[in-house]
């Protein structure tokens, strides 16, 4: 795309990408700095939250200069380019990507309505606490699902005004916005980094028999890092929905090229067709199939893991009392077998279904299977990862001495709630965005053998 622009920018355009990178690296690197905080009593994410202002501030300061440097040029019929509306396409993806942290701290923070509410739905049992946890996550779809759509809307049509009579500058200006909502990648993963980091911290210090009072500050810790985690799976499923956008109209281009078709021509998807409409179908199918095989695989897992811990206990004497050691490795092994098969499956679903659906229903099929199969991923990745994430922190928000605290009967549904998260936050829901990403790349390399 950003080669068929080439008489427009010249070689600045095809760098840009490369520079606007290396800009949100330092701008990261930058924010970093200012994460710190003189008041142990405050919510660690303030301080999380402060330095990711500085870096978006310093992406929105710089990247001006780098557009402005960098996309202008003149136009076919000899006027300069508006690089001030690209600059607008960039800002609308900092903006969108600013939103998503804001949503996923507000569904998934310990000091927020959802949680809470999840937390005290917990004092009535595990039931209550499930339906509660399920309706929280099904609720964090919508608001996102608006921001992206409006983004794609909003940079989309300033490409369209930046350069007109262009075929590509509707998609150029989304991608543009891409590449600005990608901008704070580096921080927005230092900050998923720190989610483990706080979880393994928490569990030295209980196996430790530290005070209870450095327990307490590493639960404040673990629970906002379960916050940043989930904001930074939000964040990965809103930039690959503005991807697979790209990568949707790049099918579409390819397609053309195939019939013969102008690149600046319509390829017209007939959602009459039985076809069409089957492909669509599938599309939102393999989503839910695939999670279902993935939560499936951990629940597995899990119950080969607990024979082994039970079969220890029963043939290893000492073990409780603590006189003996446990075989770690056996445990391990299991794990690491397991995660290796259970997800062949899974692997194999993605990869073959979209290349079926265009071999035996066509080219128009897997644009809408394509289609669907983005917009079914997206929803339910959001559901998965706010919900389990929320799930996670009600449990810890029980656990710093609300409802009870540790070992009341609304500690015990909450750690049930929490179980039944951990496969939606950290197995299906991460693995979807990869999904929406590997069936765009599959159909459009295959899509010479399509019908």
């Amino acid at each position: 795309m950003t080669v068929g622009l080439y008489p427009v920018f010249g070689w600045k355009g095809i760098l840009f990408p490369l520079v606007a990178r290396a800009i949100g690296i330092i701008a990261s690197i930058i924010g970093i700095f200012f994460v710190n905080t003189k008041d142990e009593s405050k919510d660690p994410m303030i301080a999380l939250n402060k330095g990711y202002f500085v870096t978006t501030v310093v992406n929105l300061i710089a990247l001006f200069f780098a557009v402005k440097i960098m996309l202008s040029g003149h136009l076919p019929d000899g006027s300069e380019v508006n690089y001030w509306l690209l600059y607008g396409a960039v800002v609308t993806g900092i903006v969108l990507s600013y939103i998503f942290v804001f949503l996923t701290d507000y569904y998934t923070s310990v000091n927020k309505r959802p949680v809470q509410e999840i937390a005290k739905a917990s004092t009535t049992g595990a039931a209550t606490n499930i339906i509660t946890g399920i309706s929280v996550g099904m609720e964090s779809t919508a608001l996102p699902v608006i921001f992206i759509s409006a983004a794609i809307f909003i940079a989309y049509k300033l490409g369209e005004l930046a350069l007109p009579h262009i075929g590509t500058s509707g998609l150029y200006g989304t991608a543009i916005a891409t590449m600005g909502m990608l901008s704070t990648t580096a921080y927005i993963l230092a900050m998923d980094t720190f989610g483990p980091i706080t979880d393994n911290a928490g569990g030295i210090t209980e196996m430790s028999g530290a005070p209870e009072s450095v327990r307490h500050v590493t639960d404040r810790l673990d629970a906002c890092g379960n916050t940043t985690k989930a904001l930074t799976k939000g964040y990965a499923v809103g930039s690959a929905a503005l991807a697979t956008f790209l990568l949707f109209s790049a099918y579409l281009d390819e397609v053309k090229k195939i019939l013969g078709k102008p690149i600046d021509s319509w390829f017209a998807v007939d959602i009459g067709k039985p076809e069409v409409f089957i492909g669509a179908f599938i599309g939102a199918m393999i989503v839910y199939l695939f999670s279902s095989t993935a939560i499936r695989a951990v629940g597995r897992a899990a119950q080969y893991v607990i024979l082994e811990v039970r079969r220890q206990f029963r043939e290893i004497p000492g073990i409780m009392e603590g006189t003996t050691k446990p075989d770690y490795a056996k445990t391990v092994d299991i794990v690491t077998k397991g995660a290796l098969k259970e997800m062949v499956i899974p692997g194999l679903i993605v990869v073959v279904t979209p290349i079926l659906v265009g071999v035996i229903l066509g080219k128009e099929a897997a644009a809408a299977f394509l289609m669907i199969g983005t917009i079914s991923g997206v929803i339910l990745a959001l559901f998965l990862n706010n919900g389990g994430g929320a799930w996670d922190n009600a449990k810890k928000f029980i656990e710093l001495g609300n409802y009870g605290g540790k070992k009341s009967e609304a500690h015990k549904a909450g750690v049930v709630g929490d179980t039944v998260g951990d496969p939606f936050k950290d197995t299906a829901g991460p693995s979807l965005h990869v999904l929406i990403k590997l069936i765009s790349t599959i159909t459009l390399v295959f899509v010479a053998l399509f019908r």
